[in-house]
């Protein structure tokens, strides 16, 4: 990467983080409502324009996802009081920035009733033993935190795709696309578990996984629900999903009304993923990503409506679902969300930039480890 472009990316984060101070203090001085609104709204359109200021996939790519994507939705709703921003009123300036703009959301520990002893006051023991098994618990039904092999293992998993990439002449291009599959599922789980474990170490917080083995979904609302992905489908919910089933079961009844929900919360996502092909691509959008998010929104309502209509008495055995599920979200995929994905050469892009940090790191690996190399 260019001296330039990381030149701007210190420019750009340096951008957001002065704009979230402005946010923090906002949020201390004005009230939740329309005025609030009106304050962060700047901020937002703000967060819109910074990732043009970057061309690199990986840069470009991350900061849109989560400035111009998270960052911006968490402070919408943080206008009305809502959202992560929002669940401690005396979050810290740090914890603050650290949800706004990255993807990562805290862990709730629900409190607990004080047991107190013979003479008035709480067992501060057990108190501490009690949090921990929930913690424990509420992990668990999250998802596991997975262990530094788990990493370690996608981590060289993914170095072997970039690698098989070299080879990509004599390698059928649906292979290819499939490669890219992984890649993206290896890089998103690896990068975000670091910035996680960043954020967790400086913080001391108890953050929720990112993924969740999406690769053994067993239904697509199990996959996009439950698996893939959770920071989104954790703010698609307060800022998408909630306010349209709200607005609609009044109307058509609650059963309707997720239906509609759903196909509007898979259509935010579809424009929004659509904002990223731009920033990446800088073309104009073909509305394939569009289309992938829609047909999805439909199918996930047709799949529950099944799953109610059978009630148990029939079943596809685990692996088969798992199999149709994968095969589904994969084909459609290639059928309609690889094409822009390789029109804006994403994956030519990436490799070259993993070229240029290789060449990096070699040539700072002789410049300040001479002795290394010269045995080598």
């Amino acid at each position: 990467m260019e001296d330039g472009e990381m030149y701007s990316m210190m420019k750009v984060w340096l951008s957001i983080f002065a704009s979230l101070t402005y946010c923090y203090i906002i949020g201390k001085m004005i009230p939740k409502g329309v005025t609030r609104l009106l304050c962060v709204l700047p901020i937002v359109c703000l967060f819109l324009l910074l990732p043009l200021e970057l061309t690199s996939i990986h840069f470009g790519g991350m900061t849109s996802f989560c400035v111009a994507w998270l960052a911006n939705f968490k402070l919408l709703l943080f206008a009305f009081g809502k959202g992560p921003l929002c669940l401690d009123p005396k979050i810290s300036f740090g914890r603050f920035v650290s949800v706004a703009c990255f993807p990562i959301k805290v862990l709730q520990i629900p409190p607990q009733k004080p047991n107190l002893n013979g003479h008035g006051h709480e067992n501060q023991a057990q108190k501490s033993n009690l949090n921990g098994q929930d913690r424990q618990k509420l992990i668990s039904t999250k998802g596991p935190r997975k262990s530094f092999l788990n990493y370690a293992t996608k981590g060289l998993l993914l170095a072997m795709v970039v690698a098989s990439y070299d080879y990509s002449d004599y390698i059928h291009p649906k292979i290819i696309w499939l490669l890219y599959c992984f890649h993206i599922y290896f890089f998103l789980d690896i990068f975000l578990a670091m910035l996680a474990s960043v954020v967790r170490t400086l913080s001391g917080l108890e953050l929720e996984p990112q993924f969740n083995d999406p690769y053994l979904s067993t239904s697509l609302q199990d996959f996009w629900g439950r698996r893939w992905n959770l920071m989104v489908t954790s703010i698609l919910r307060p800022i998408a999903y909630d306010p349209i089933l709200y607005t609609c079961k009044n109307f058509i009844g609650r059963r309707w009304a997720q239906g509609i929900a759903i196909l509007g919360t898979f259509l935010v996502s579809a424009l929004m993923h659509e904002l990223i092909f731009y920033y990446l691509g800088r073309a104009k959008p073909t509305w394939e990503v569009t289309w992938f998010f829609l047909l999805h929104g439909v199918c996930l309502p047709v799949e529950i409506t099944l799953k109610r209509a059978v009630n148990g008495r029939w079943q596809i055995p685990r692996p088969m679902q798992t199999i149709l599920t994968i095969g589904f979200v994969i084909a459609t995929g290639f059928w309609l969300f690889f094409p822009p994905f390789l029109a804006c050469k994403a994956g030519v892009r990436a490799i070259e930039e993993y070229a240029a940090v290789r060449e990096y790191l070699k040539e700072a690996g002789h410049a300040y480890f001479p002795w290394i190399f010269q045995q080598i």
